[in-house]
């Protein structure tokens, strides 16, 4: 193509009048050592800890260690390919993960990054994952109650909006069973769910996926693995991307409920990064932080005042004792950072008794704020009732002789313990809650054939729907058991039990 000279002149003068001198500039630095996912970098002397370093074949790393002259940073992908003298580009920021609406009903790893096979996550908002938690002054007091739908912990140890409750037992004692049934008893109370998988068998997570997939909770709750093949470092900040996520919600207003599962499995991938950095080891080889890396993770559940949006978190950690040890290292340490526990205990799963809440160990410290008026209202008396049980129960087996009362209590103790019972993914309404234990703590049981609870229970739920359903209406709108109420409510067992009975005898 020919060009006039007077055009050539016009595109040299354009060039220059856009001409700009701003310079790229990005901090580089050279591997020094790699190996056991723990890279040593020479240069980088600007560096933040916790900043996300790129390297030439675009893996990523996050700065832990800052010495004087080296960075130690921990792999977030494969090392294989990287060398020594490998140059290392620091990205400025520190590891953020995608948030937003579109996260909701997707599975992710521990980057933020999709792995269900759906597509891109489009999210206009990246967060940190680590970053401090609320204030006091921007807190408020826990209120509102969060329905867990399991009877034995609605009714005993109740759960807030904003508070964090402990779930620890031994494994195969139906930990995660608990938390997947308050994450599907939410369905259509506002409160979003964000469930992370540390340390998990992969066929596990699919399993928790396929059984909120199935009972329609996958759509209000995000699922963050990072599964035991999976590296230590993605491990360690898979909570923290948990929390992240969520913590987009709450500034949004809403409410979230935050379940780790489980925080034994973390600090070991804690322990592991730790001792590869050389950072020297305390008890059982934990490093002195460990402490501080879950009271900076649970600190973030909160219930914010109406002045700063009044969303809340719930953290539901998960704890997993070796034989019964709650005294161990990392479950005291928990404990004390958390509002309460629920313990499960072995003998319990084993015999039967599911879910498997020990009520004596058992507490939720700020909970009871929460619980509605009705359930306090009929629930009063019923951890006392439950423990008295056990006691009388362990006493009862050496000797045959037993008093009125005693053969009373024990007969009133094991149809406690049989309405107690529940089976997995299939949380119960408040307020039938409240009508079997009102039924259970007041004499209305006492004919009914032990054998015969469940359906009794079942048949009750159905018959007070078809009959008299604004005994449901009053509790779910007021939240209490008034003097007309619990006429109704009375009025209601009387005929039913006098009909449910004749039909058994």
């Amino acid at each position: 193509m020919d060009l006039r000279p007077e055009e050539i002149t016009g595109i040299i003068k354009n060039r220059i009048r856009n001409f700009s001198r701003r310079a790229e500039h990005s901090e580089v630095g050279t591997v020094v050592s790699i190996g056991d996912g723990i890279a040593r970098i020479y240069g980088l002397d600007n560096c933040m800890s916790g900043e996300l370093l790129e390297f030439e074949n675009g893996v990523y790393a996050m700065a832990m260690n800052l010495e004087e002259k080296f960075v130690a940073a921990v792999m977030l992908g494969s090392d294989s390919d990287i060398r020594e003298g490998d140059t290392v580009k620091a990205t400025g920021s520190v590891v953020s993960v995608p948030v937003g609406e579109a996260v909701l009903g997707r599975v992710v790893n521990a980057l933020g990054q999709p792995i269900d096979g759906k597509g891109e996550i489009y999210t206009s908002e990246r967060s940190p994952i680590e970053r401090p938690a609320y204030g006091i002054i921007t807190r408020k007091s826990v209120s509102v109650p969060l329905q867990t739908g399991i009877k034995a912990i609605d009714s005993m140890v109740p759960i807030g909006r904003g508070q964090r409750e402990l779930i620890i037992g031994d494994r195969q004692t139906g930990k995660t069973a608990i938390a997947l049934d308050t994450i599907i008893n939410q369905h259509d109370k506002n409160v979003l769910c964000v469930y992370v998988a540390i340390g998990q068998k992969s066929s596990t997570v699919a399993n928790v996926v396929e059984t909120l997939r199935q009972n329609n909770a996958l759509d209000y709750t995000v699922v963050v693995a990072a599964t035991a093949s999976e590296l230590a470092p993605l491990q360690y900040i898979s909570p923290y991307t948990g929390v992240a996520i969520a913590e987009y919600f709450l500034r949004q207003g809403k409410d979230v409920l935050c379940i780790y599962d489980d925080l034994s499995k973390h600090a070991v991938a804690y322990r592991t990064l730790s001792l590869l950095l050389k950072r020297p080891p305390g008890r059982e080889a934990y490093p002195g932080d460990v402490f501080y890396l879950h009271s900076r993770l649970l600190e973030r559940a909160c219930r914010l005042s109406p002045d700063y949006g009044g969303g809340s978190i719930t953290a539901l950690p998960i704890i997993e004792t070796q034989a019964g040890d709650v005294s161990a290292y990392i479950p005291t340490n928990v404990i004390s950072i958390t509002d309460g526990q629920v313990f499960l205990e072995t003998d319990l799963f084993n015999s039967g008794i599911r879910p498997a809440v020990n009520p004596g160990i058992s507490v939720s410290r700020v909970g009871g704020s929460a619980q509605i008026k009705a359930m306090k209202k009929v629930a009063g008396s019923l951890k006392l009732t439950y423990s008295q049980y056990r006691e009388l129960q362990s006493f009862s087996q050496f000797g045959s002789d037993l008093d009125r009362d005693t053969k009373e209590r024990l007969a009133l103790g094991e149809r406690v313990v049989e309405v107690l019972k529940q089976d997995r993914n299939s949380p119960v309404d408040v307020a039938d809650q409240v009508m079997i234990i009102y039924a259970v703590t007041n004499g209305y049981l006492e004919n009914v054939e032990v054998a015969d609870v469940k359906e009794y229970e079942r048949d009750l739920a159905a018959f007070a729907a078809d009959n008299k359903p604004e005994i449901h209406d009053k509790i779910h709108a007021d939240g209490i058991l008034d003097e007309e109420t619990e006429a109704m409510l009375k009025a209601l067992l009387d005929e039913f039990t006098k009909k449910f009975v004749s039909q058994h005898s």
